[in-house]
């Protein structure tokens, strides 16, 4: 097992605090991401450390495909009421009920990539400038080509040839008007940084990410939560396991694994020995190479 040590952890959150301050410098209306995943809550909560006393000075935006696990749109409610924050929700089902998006259909349909037009939309009508997110570069190819401050185009979508330096952290946020960025505190973490300073800060978590009893549907050797958003097929198998997931993402994308790990001791052990990367489990990568960065050109986040 890694051996992470204090000094480690307080300089990934020191880097974060840093990042996060010139968010709240460099633009007039700056907010978090929030997805109620493990990384956007630390996020969050380094968030609240950098102002503290004071409360967190911009909103929090949650994109809402209806399909959420319950256990994620229970714990993002409490939170927010716990720390006096502002939500701020984007519905896909609004922009579905628009026609600015068309539902996907069939047993593998999923409203992952229709989120992508309700988050721009939300954007724009809330005048957001500086978007922060709780990416990582180790999480997935595309995600190692971003920088810290990410720069969008007027149509929110982002050109991996066109990133800005970023030297001696000095960071670049000058855009024209109608353009924003994304900003990515928590680049530089690794799965396991996340985990480690979970547990030394005591951040709570939603339930998924431990242990716990739920009726599965195995599909193509990837473990799905069971819900009235998948459409069973006959090649599926329904049973019983005991399962956390690593990822929080929508019901019917979001691969689950077989895990008796229902602490962050235990958690921190199967992290730090698996072979299996974070979104391996997450069907919306799997429809093509190039899956993850085919959506952030389109403005994913």
């Amino acid at each position: 097992m890694v051996n992470y040590t204090i000094d480690h952890l307080k300089e990934l959150e020191s880097e974060a605090i840093f990042v996060i301050r010139e968010i709240a410098a460099q633009f007039e209306n700056p907010a978090i991401l929030f997805s109620g995943g493990k990384d956007s809550i630390v996020l969050t909560h380094l968030a609240k450390k950098a102002f503290y006393p004071a409360k967190i000075p911009f909103p929090l935006i949650h994109i809402d495909t209806g399909h959420n696990f319950p256990e994620t749109i229970n714990f993002r409610d409490n939170l927010v009421n716990e720390i006096g924050a502002e939500l701020i929700i984007g519905h896909v089902q609004e922009s579905i009920d628009k026609g600015t998006v068309t539902e996907e259909t069939g047993a593998e349909a999923s409203r992952n990539f229709l989120q992508i037009a309700t988050l721009l939309e939300t954007l724009e009508i809330n005048k957001i400038d500086g978007a922060m997110g709780g990416a990582r570069r180790d999480e997935e190819k595309a995600r190692a080509k971003e920088r810290f401050f990410s720069h969008r185009d007027e149509f929110g979508q982002w050109d991996p040839k066109n990133q800005r330096p970023e030297l001696w952290n000095l960071f670049n946020g000058r855009k024209k008007y109608g353009e924003h960025f994304r900003v990515f505190p928590i680049s530089n973490w690794t799965e396991i940084d996340v985990w480690e300073y979970i547990k030394l800060e005591k951040i709570e978590l939603p339930s998924l990410y431990f242990s716990h009893k739920r009726e599965c549907i195995v599909r193509n050797d990837v473990i799905l939560a069971n819900s009235n958003f998948i459409t069973v097929k006959d090649s599926d198998l329904v049973k019983e396991l005991f399962v956390r997931f690593r990822t929080c993402g929508d019901m019917p994308i979001t691969g689950a694994l077989e895990s008796d790990a229902n602490n962050i001791d235990d958690i921190i052990k199967e992290v730090a020995t698996t072979r299996t990367t974070e979104r391996g489990g997450r069907a919306d990568d799997k429809r093509a190479e190039t899956a993850m960065e085919d959506r952030k050109k389109q403005g994913y986040f």
